[in-house]
């Protein structure tokens, strides 16, 4: 697959873009390589109707599977809820309405290390903002934190101080979103946590945080070891904390050992729980990408009963999200998936990240020097001891249990994340 400007921005059509990245490489002298091309810029996006359309015909031609056999989730979602919402997607869903909220904010794109790299920039009018790059997961995107960047930029309306605001950062992993996908492997969490403060830079800013769950915890962690200049401090909602003794009796479902805490075996407990009965699309993803992606380019549906057993699950819910996170914005990450044909490369950041993100040793977290703030949320897929995360991260500074949210503590509760993100990177403002 050539890296070309129809492989960029993959099937869609992006008008704005695709006539600034032209002019730009008009101008550009023939000696310059597209590696030293450090250009920003503009982003728009603009799904054509055709696209649009077979989707609908996709939808309509969608082949069900018989009913589970029991009367809860325990077999998967089940097929009257992904009915339902199959339903909505072909007959009442607007794409558009995304495209334009997307398309109000400054959206931009920039290459680095041979990628293009598609992000939301958003700078605060208050003075002395501090610049945070927000850093999605699997099965969300860049869309988690669409609700979180007013309040983040703007904290005196939403009744935090001046001293509170930031610049926010918003970029896609390669491979996820409007970012290129990579064609060739190493795109792991640490190369992509190197263009992220490359990124950053490139912006401009000197000093900045970040801050991550799902993916968006293992790229910050992989950041903060790497501790480049300016790094201030990571802030991380899905913590790497499990100590390495009970990394293999946990995988087992051995019984937790007597000497844990409450809050200890709570998390054993839950922990054991994810691994022996929900992990398996993960499972999938580490060990065929590629497979996998075959059934999530060419069925919308599979797509989305596929993203949407996991936004269920994890969200605190009691499996039904749209309650809490919305039908409409669910359906605004699920197609956004389908439009950008990113099932399989979204699946190989799994197969590239071929490592237990729970666990403190894998994520080497101990080699972490720069300050680490934690904040756990009652339905995340499990809620991190304090004991565990101050040996886990010798540099934790900040440790607090949100009342509200879960996996998805951005997309959820964005009210609540945000005065954890405040609350958490207060301290190191003094170093601005």
């Amino acid at each position: 697959m050539k890296t070309t400007i129809s492989t960029v921005l993959l099937a869609a059509t992006f008008t704005l873009s695709i006539t600034v990245i032209t002019q730009a490489q008009k101008n550009r002298p023939e000696t310059l390589s597209a590696q030293s091309d450090t250009s920003i810029r503009p982003f728009h996006i603009n799904i054509p109707q055709s696209q649009l359309d077979e989707l609908q015909r996709r939808i309509s031609e969608t082949r069900f599977p018989d009913k589970e056999t029991v009367k809860d989730a325990s077999q998967g979602i089940q097929l009257s809820q992904l009915k339902e919402l199959i339903s909505y997607w072909g007959n009442g869903y607007d794409w558009r309405k995304l495209e334009k909220k997307l398309n109000a904010l400054p959206q931009f794109i920039t290459k680095i290390d041979g990628i293009d790299i598609q992000f939301i920039h958003v700078r605060s009018k208050e003075s002395n903002a501090l610049p945070i790059i927000l850093t999605h997961g699997w099965p969300g995107s860049p869309l988690e934190f669409i609700n979180t960047i007013d309040p983040l930029t703007n904290p005196v309306k939403y009744g935090g101080k001046a001293g509170d605001a930031f610049d926010v950062i918003i970029p896609a992993i390669p491979g996820y979103g409007f970012s290129e996908i990579p064609t060739e492997q190493g795109w792991n969490p640490d190369r992509v946590a190197r263009a992220w403060d490359v990124l950053v830079k490139r912006l401009g800013y000197k000093q900045y945080v970040s801050e991550g769950g799902d993916h968006g915890s293992v790229i910050s962690d992989a950041l903060a070891r790497q501790a480049p200049s300016g790094l201030l401090g990571i802030h991380l909602t899905m913590p790497a904390t499990i100590p390495s003794e009970l990394v293999k009796p946990i995988n087992a479902g051995d019984p937790p050992p007597s000497w844990l805490t409450a809050s200890e075996t709570q998390a054993y407990q839950t922990l054991s729980t994810f691994f022996g009965r929900n992990a398996a699309y993960g499972a999938m993803m580490v060990t065929r990408p590629q497979t996998t992606g075959y059934l999530l380019s060419d069925s919308p549906s599979a797509l989305a009963a596929f993203l949407y057993e996991k936004i269920a699950e994890w969200s605190e819910s009691d499996l039904h999200p749209e309650n809490v996170i919305g039908r409409d914005a669910i359906l605004d990450d699920i197609s956004l998936y389908w439009f950008t044909n990113t099932g399989a490369s979204s699946s190989r950041f799994y197969w590239e990240n071929n490592n237990n993100n729970f666990s403190a040793e894998a994520q080497k977290t101990k080699d972490i020097k720069v300050p680490v703030a934690i904040s756990v949320f009652p339905h995340e897929i499990y809620q991190a001891p304090e004991t565990w995360s101050k040996k886990a991260y010798p540099t934790l500074y900040y440790y607090h249990k949100a009342l509200k949210g879960g996996h998805f503590a951005a997309w959820e509760q964005p009210q609540v994340f945000t005065t954890e993100i405040r609350d958490a990177f207060r301290a190191l403002r003094k170093k601005l």
